[in-house]
């Protein structure tokens, strides 16, 4: 199979078709916010921005790495970038792995509809290493990305038909690509969060930026399991393994813990309201990526109802914000707050 083909198969399965942990919740509702009734803000007060790799987002949302590699995947990837340039987000790209075979693949090129907007290229892990420096420096120049996002998928990898069976090398991997790309290198999980070995040891490697993407949101293994419909062993292993994976609040919370040095974590998983943004920056996300939920809108209504979603994101996270007293996103990482027992477990310290 193509990989167009396949890249239009994962639109239509995350846009269409039930691809959710199916007990696994991001445990971000187990993050309670203490409410402030003396608040002493108007809402004109609230500062929502942030600088990510020296842009300014005007709210801190991105608009996560999705797809590309076909006509259908130009569609979606231009029509969001468009509404990240306009409402001053930042946009990742899906896999740029066809890009490998086809350097002037025009789904991935959408600077001439966001040309200011916050870019991240992306490839996988595996790719990255046979690819080697130069190429994946290659890719990043040819979208103008700001960052390039390294995507580790091992469990997607699994179950997909004719996935990647070899991952080995790839710590070496981040090492090289982190003292060769001329911009910077984002360790990106792809719905089955970062651990805190896994954290400390990008951190190791001289990663400084991370995004956890944390389990409860879109299972990338339920997606291939649908997949795998002649492949009776593939989709057995990925009923077993659907809800694979670290929620996404305890994903933020090991990697905030794991390292100073980390300058960047993104907290993605699951994000589907803006009280999920703010539960996220306030264990320590800078901000939050969001993919499925925005895919889905602009699938039933177009660019205006993935437009009116984000805005209201964007209304909830300021209302939580003026609830919590915290004028600026800084503010809102300090917020008193209450984790529930699971949550707590979760972040207890692991022995071995």
């Amino acid at each position: 199979m193509s990989i167009g083909r396949r890249k239009d198969e994962h639109l239509e399965l995350c846009a269409r078709e039930d691809v959710g942990f199916a007990h696994k919740s991001t445990l971000l509702e187990a993050v309670e916010l203490l409410h402030d009734a003396l608040p002493g803000l108007a809402d004109g007060e609230l500062d929502t921005r942030v600088v990510l790799f020296e842009k300014t987002l005007r709210a801190p949302i991105v608009l996560a790495g999705m797809t590309g590699g076909s006509e259908r995947a130009a569609s979606v990837n231009h029509q969001l970038a468009r509404i990240a340039e306009e409402c001053g987000y930042g946009f990742g790209l899906g896999s740029q792995r066809p890009m490998l075979a086809c350097p002037d693949d025009a789904s991935y090129l959408v600077r001439s509809v966001a040309p200011t907007t916050l870019l991240l290229g992306n490839l996988g892990a595996v790719q990255a290493r046979l690819a080697g420096p130069e190429r994946v420096a290659e890719l990043a120049r040819a979208v103008g990305a700001d960052a390039m996002c390294i995507h580790l998928n091992v469990a997607q990898e699994l179950v997909q038909p004719g996935g990647d069976r070899d991952f080995s090398g790839l710590a070496d991997t981040f090492a090289e690509l982190v003292v060769h790309l001329p911009i910077p290198v984002v360790a990106k999980e792809t719905g089955c969060g970062l651990s805190p070995r896994t954290a400390a040891r990008l951190a190791s490697l001289g990663v400084r930026h991370v995004d956890v993407s944390g389990a409860g949101g879109t299972s990338w293994v339920a997606v291939e399991t649908l997949r795998a419909r002649e492949h009776d062993d593939q989709r057995a292993l990925g009923e077993l393994l659907r809800d694979w994976g670290i929620p996404t609040a305890a994903a933020i919370s090991f990697a905030r813990a794991a390292s100073p040095s980390f300058e960047t974590v993104l907290g993605s998983g699951g994000i589907q309201t803006g009280l999920d943004a703010a539960r996220a920056i306030a264990l320590g996300a800078d901000a939050v990526a969001i993919a499925r939920p925005v895919l889905i809108a602009l699938d039933r209504g177009g660019p205006a109802e993935a437009r009116a979603y984000l805005q209201r994101i964007e209304r909830e996270l300021r209302a939580v914000m003026l609830l919590t007293g915290s004028r600026s996103l800084a503010h809102l990482r300090r917020a008193p707050r209450v984790l529930g027992p699971t949550l707590r477990a979760w972040l207890t310290p692991l022995s071995g």
